[in-house]
């Protein structure tokens, strides 16, 4: 991918960006979520992206992140279309033993997250977003082959022109390095539903 097609949104103090990859080193106290549970509210991320119209496709982009340490940081793919519509999926560091693989969908201003535990040691994570105009399915992978369906989500506003690309932050009171490569966009890999027909309108 040509990553000058990339734009930020907040840049990050530090960062480098290569013809083949990104590093983001992010800033305590710096996340995307929005009011539930908690009602705490945080939208300061740094977010790097590219827009398109195409109604279909695929990115697929390798993330590591060996250097995370403290509860809650993280990096992975976003899709930010402003600061109370967005989709994010990423591993989230919890402590030596275990950390979260997850997702979050926020649609006018309010965030879900899912997650299931996967081991500490886990260092790395490929993640592929799909687009079907207005829905969009996340994937991971361990090696960039073989994929896992983590969600299929409907956003609110994700019709039209769109945002996507790459995340890092640090909700708490630490910072590390993310490293981004291996950026692809290709034809969708998601592929239109087989079985039951939509119903008549």
């Amino acid at each position: 991918m040509d990553l000058k097609c990339f734009q930020w949104t907040r840049q990050p103090k530090s960062f480098v960006v290569e013809t083949d990859r990104v590093l983001i080193t992010t800033l305590p106290h710096t996340d995307l979520w929005q009011r539930t549970y908690y009602h705490f509210r945080n939208d300061n991320a740094p977010v790097f992206q590219m827009e398109t119209a195409k109604p279909y496709f695929s990115f697929v982009v390798h993330t590591s992140f060996a250097d995370s340490h403290h509860r809650f940081d993280q990096c992975g793919v976003v899709l930010y279309l402003d600061s109370e519509n967005w989709l994010k999926a990423s591993v989230e560091y919890e402590n030596e033993e275990y950390q979260h693989l997850g997702s979050v969908v926020t649609n006018g201003g309010y965030s879900d997250w899912a997650t299931t535990e996967i081991l500490a040691s886990v260092k790395t994570m490929w993640y592929r977003l799909s687009r079907r105009e207005d829905d969009y399915c996340i994937e991971c992978s361990t090696d960039g082959s073989r994929w896992k369906q983590m969600r299929i989500c409907h956003m609110a506003k994700g019709g039209g022109t769109i945002r996507f690309g790459i995340y890092a932050c640090s909700p708490e009171t630490s910072s590390f390095t993310a490293v981004f490569s291996d950026m692809q966009l290709t034809d969708c890999a998601w592929k239109a539903h087989d079985g039951q027909q939509p119903d008549e309108t």
